[in-house]
């Protein structure tokens, strides 16, 4: 957590006009996505109610990484987070690499969030296209980032709360339902849950834990958020137990539900949430519900094309990425590296919608690990840093508790997750492709460091005569 390295600041920096509060939704909002709407049922479906246990090892592991990157950012607030961290403590490579291969995953993501929420809308609103919903969708919230960072940041606010609100009301019906307390409504009672709790064994609960890390990412975005946020040193602290408690709540009170509600062989988990209502008996709840998935994908959408333009912002900062991408427009917003970030999307949208169900599945094939290199580049950086700042002498804003010992169990969980990755078929080859992809960025990284160098050093020599 030194700052010897780097200033925790850049000369011409971005705006701090972001309130705890909405620091506080973005991190809800870019976490509660497609993965709880519509993840939640393919984890139920391969792990049966076991899906449980997928989520409480992973919600154990998100904890102890946000609390690591709690501390950093607290000290350090950049919009580069854990790249900058990673760089600090393990070197300018781990760094570059860590943030590409970040920005890379959420790009991909954005495709498939418009993609998504395009989908929903046409299966309730057939009226225009997939395409043409997904490209409107695109165009608007390049539009909202575009708008500096308060707009946006009070757009993702209400977004946010909408989803909060929704998922309130579902856990409200789904305990009446179960608890018999809807009128002319048979209670299921909790038999989907005892009477087959893990029917692939532990195989099932491997295959849920890739599905549920899945879900869970995108929660690190508040660390990006800080450098843009009112006083961080107190809001980061806040904002990351609130997003921490609250989205434990509401995935795992959620997918209880679920599976007590919705057999593992039950088709309705493909929409898992209007399945749940449609058995409460509640008209017009799936159309209802849907709209919610669509929020909640936009909003997600909003919040990552945030972070993506974020990060490759920073790593423009640090010699990087090209410099042009580190230009800031008149509120404050780094427009280029906005507009860089969304053209991948663009050209992953139209591929897509060009090649169905071929894209986007090759691209997650090779990002969909991601999320656990960048936690565990989180924990290895906190580690590294806060053992440096204690060595001398620096007082950090916010310190993690019963260090290092639960930074060490966040990486023992993160190589237990590995290990079991690893012994399964189809995460085997998502983990290879992932690995694959880090080589080729880190090497890539390598060598523009090592150019940049040579023609630095050439033009002081030409300078020089």
């Amino acid at each position: 957590m030194t700052t010897k390295s780097a200033p925790a600041r850049p000369q011409h920096h971005l705006g701090h006009s972001m309130k705890p509060r909405q620091l506080t939704m973005m991190g809800l909002g870019s976490a509660i996505g497609a993965g709880l709407f519509l993840g939640s049922g393919a984890g139920i479906q391969a792990a049966g109610p076991a899906v449980l246990v997928s989520y409480l090892v992973a919600g154990t592991l998100i904890i102890l990484v946000m609390w690591a990157l709690g501390e950093m950012a607290a000290a350090n607030p950049t919009s580069g987070a854990f790249s900058v961290y990673a760089e600090r403590a393990l070197g300018k490579t781990a760094g570059a690499t860590i943030g590409w291969l970040w920005w890379l995953q959420l790009v991909v993501v954005i495709a498939a969030e418009a993609l998504g929420a395009a989908g929903l809308l046409f299966s309730v609103w057939p009226v225009i296209p997939v395409w043409a919903l997904a490209l409107v969708f695109m165009v608007v919230f390049t539009g909202i980032n575009l708008a500096g960072v308060r707009n946006f940041g009070e757009f993702e606010f209400w977004f946010a709360i909408l989803k909060v609100a929704a998922i309130v009301l579902f856990l409200v019906v789904g305990a009446a339902l179960l608890l018999g307390l809807l009128p002319d409504v048979a209670s299921p009672g909790l038999a989907n849950l005892t009477t087959d709790f893990a029917p692939e064994g532990l195989g099932g609960i491997a295959s849920a834990l890739f599905v549920v890390i899945f879900a869970f990412g995108g929660t690190e975005i508040v660390s990006v958020a800080a450098a843009e946020t009112e006083d961080p040193e107190h809001s980061v602290g806040k904002a990351i137990r609130t997003v921490v408690w609250r989205i434990l709540v509401f995935y795992i009170g959620s997918v209880f539900v679920i599976a007590a509600v919705l057999p593992a062989t039950s088709g309705a988990l493909a929409s898992p949430f209007a399945g749940v209502l449609d058995a409460a008996g509640i008209p017009g709840a799936a159309t209802a519900i849907t709209l919610v998935a669509v929020v909640a994908l936009l909003s997600a959408l909003n919040a990552n094309l945030y972070g993506a333009s974020r990060m490759v912002y920073s790593l423009a900062e640090r010699g990087e990425a090209p410099a042009f991408l580190s230009r800031l427009a008149g509120q404050s917003v780094p427009m280029l590296a906005v507009a860089v970030s969304v053209a991948f999307g663009f050209i992953a949208t139209v591929l897509e919608l060009l090649f169905p169900e071929r894209i986007l599945p090759a691209l997650f094939q090779l990002v969909g690990s991601t999320c656990l290199v960048v936690w565990g580049s989180a924990l290895v950086s906190q580690l590294v840093l806060r053992r440096r700042a204690d060595r001398e002498g620096i007082r950090l804003p916010l310190r993690m508790k019963g260090f290092p010992g639960l930074t060490i169990v966040g990486l023992v969980l993160l190589a237990l997750i590995f290990a079991v990755g690893f012994s399964a078929d189809a995460s085997r080859v998502q983990l290879f492709s992932t690995f694959a992809l880090i080589a080729g960025i880190a090497l890539a990284c390598a060598l523009g460091a090592r150019f940049t160098r040579r023609s630095s050093g050439a033009a002081r020599r030409q300078h020089g005569r």
